[in-house]
């Protein structure tokens, strides 16, 4: 067992969380594209294994409730949250399968799949973001660090480097966070009421610190509709990661 000196968690998420912070302008640009998309009726389908699980469900939560103040519920749906589909899909067709299958079940063009994992390489996420692909979905990743599959097989990728999976899971949480901050950001821009003298908002791609993936053809950009037109792939390791 290795153990670590009292303190050393909080060190190392304040020293992981510099590089984190250049990512912002992902998850702001990810939090407008779910605006625009959810907001025209399209879904976002999440998964993770393990404590990822619980950061995905986290963000369906934030999305069909609310995360600071009222507004409409939207369309989100945590794939692992379905105890007896997930089951069920495992004893019949493996564990592999179990977010994929619900990804054909649920997904449809437009929509978009968020997939957290902090190895970047469970068989069951990479499954399910090669069945987002084919269905012409759009493929996002929270992972750890970069380079892993997950990353690859994705039109866009938010990669944490830290060097242990908690400090990972931790950040992936404030990102789901300031993506839920931008998403109610463009929902009020949009608002007739409060849309005018609204200030612009800087959602190019620039990002530097933590690595990112984008610009996948079709997955990464946005249509001229605000929905972004790509597709991507993942699988998670067990236990709490």
């Amino acid at each position: 067992m290795k153990l670590i000196a009292p303190g050393q968690h909080c060190d190392d998420l304040m020293n992981a969380l510099p590089a984190f912070r250049e990512s912002s302008a992902v998850t702001q640009r990810w939090g407008v594209r779910l605006a625009r998309s959810l907001g025209r009726g399209a879904r976002l389908l999440v998964a993770g294994n393990g404590g990822s699980a619980a950061q995905a469900q986290h963000l369906t939560a934030e999305l069909v409730g609310r995360y600071r103040d009222d507004r409409p519920a939207y369309s989100a749906l945590s794939l692992h949250a379905d105890t007896s589909s997930t089951t069920a899909i495992a004893n019949d067709y493996g564990v592999h399968e179990v977010f994929a299958r619900q990804t054909c079940a649920h997904g449809r063009p437009g929509d978009i799949l968020l997939l957290l994992s902090t190895s970047g390489a469970s068989a069951n996420l990479l499954t399910a973001a090669s069945e987002a692909r084919r269905i012409g979905m759009a493929v996002w990743a929270l992972t750890g660090p970069a380079p892993n599959p997950l990353e690859a097989a994705s039109d866009e990728a938010l990669c944490v480097d830290a060097a242990v999976s908690a400090t990972v899971q931790e950040l992936h949480l404030v990102a789901v966070h300031m993506i839920c901050e931008a998403f109610d950001l463009e929902l009020a821009r949009s608002t007739p009421a409060t849309g005018h003298g609204a200030p612009e908002l800087d959602v190019s791609p620039t990002v530097r610190g933590a690595r990112t993936r984008h610009g996948r053809p079709g997955g990464g950009s946005e249509g001229p509709d605000g929905v972004p037109g790509g597709r991507g792939a993942d699988a998670e390791e067990a236990g709490t990661a």
